[in-house]
């Protein structure tokens, strides 16, 4: 079972190294902060370019513990954020088959890290390795929330940035300012 634990985590760490690369470096054919964060701010996630570079922090970061087999619990609370945020982001919408561009994917992904939060060092019993798995999950959707809030405050005060702009123009194009 260790051997078959081993392969998971460095396969599943490999790859999300690879996907965090992608966001940070423009690594493995990937768009890099820039591209990342113009598709970033399509969704919703602004400013795109940091949420971008979080992203991809926390995959790369999340992959690398994985690959290492340290702090496998925030590794994995690492990536099920960033696949909560694409799910609810971008894939809910098309249901769960990976061929409309659903969830699929992301879901095995969280499963697999889930399967892996378990600290090395713990004993192997199904309660610990449930309450290791939760505990991350509730990381992972903490985390995930934190990038929601995050970006709806953006928006917020980009949408008060554009009001404030537009009551300006508005009062040097009016009689009383032209008079002044």
């Amino acid at each position: 079972m260790r051997l078959a634990h081993t392969i998971l985590r460095t396969i599943i760490g490999a790859l999300f190294i690879g996907h965090g690369t992608q966001k940070l470096f423009g690594w493995f054919g990937g768009p890099g902060p820039d591209a990342t964060g113009e598709t970033f701010e399509q969704l919703g996630l602004t400013p795109g370019r940091r949420h971008a570079l979080a992203a991809g922090t926390a995959e790369a970061t999340g992959g690398t513990l994985f690959v290492l087999g340290l702090a496998n619990p925030l590794a994995a609370a690492l990536v099920s954020a960033t696949m909560i945020t694409a799910i609810r982001r971008v894939h809910a919408k098309n249901g769960p088959w990976v061929t409309d561009n659903g969830f699929e994917y992301n879901l095995v992904l969280i499963a697999a890290a889930l399967a892996l939060a378990r600290p090395r060092s713990s004993r192997d019993d199904a309660r610990t390795e449930a309450g290791w798995a939760l505990a991350s999950l509730a990381a992972g959707l903490a985390g995930a929330a934190a990038a929601e809030a995050a970006a709806r405050h953006e928006a917020q005060e980009q949408e008060q940035e554009r009001r404030q702009d537009a009551e300006v123009h508005e009062f040097s194009r009016s009689p009383a300012a032209v008079a002044a």
